[in-house]
């Protein structure tokens, strides 16, 4: 089975590694006995199903979720089954993944318009008047 990122790119499933642990927090005497947190680890340096582009866009945004091995590992532990927590980490990969897979638009430089120019020499011109204006100038008394 594979796990569809975008329409171009599908992550084979073979490449997440999942392992079960005990979470933290409430869950009653279960807490002790059951391991329903799930990390999720994704090799993401050497994964052959991800472009080289979107590789380092998600080490970019993963964060201190990435090993020094270039190992991305997703923890959760939210609900009380493994189940839930299984398809929690999931979904939160996918969406890191798909944040990753949106190329950014790279910005055009532009040059200000005749108008903006004039109308910002206008603003500076009109708050210098009013700071002038402010200013006791000497030999004028206003009593």
């Amino acid at each position: 089975m594979a796990l569809e990122v975008t329409a171009s790119i599908v992550l084979d499933e073979a490449e997440i590694e999942e392992s079960f642990v005990r979470a933290s927090g409430p869950g009653g005497q279960n807490v002790n006995k059951l391991s329903t947190a799930v990390q999720l680890r994704l090799d993401v340096r050497n994964s052959p199903s991800l472009p080289e582009g979107l590789k380092l866009r998600l080490v970019a945004l993963a964060g201190r979720r990435l090993t020094r091995d270039g190992v991305l590992v997703i923890s959760a532990q939210r609900f009380r089954t493994q189940e839930q927590n299984r398809q929690d980490a999931r979904e939160r990969l996918l969406e890191l993944l798909k944040a990753a897979a949106v190329v950014p638009v790279r910005r055009r430089a532009t040059r200000p318009t005749l108008g903006s120019k004039l109308r910002r020499l206008e603003g500076k011109a009109r708050r210098s008047g009013i700071k002038a204006d402010r200013r006791g100038r000497p030999g004028t008394d206003e009593d």
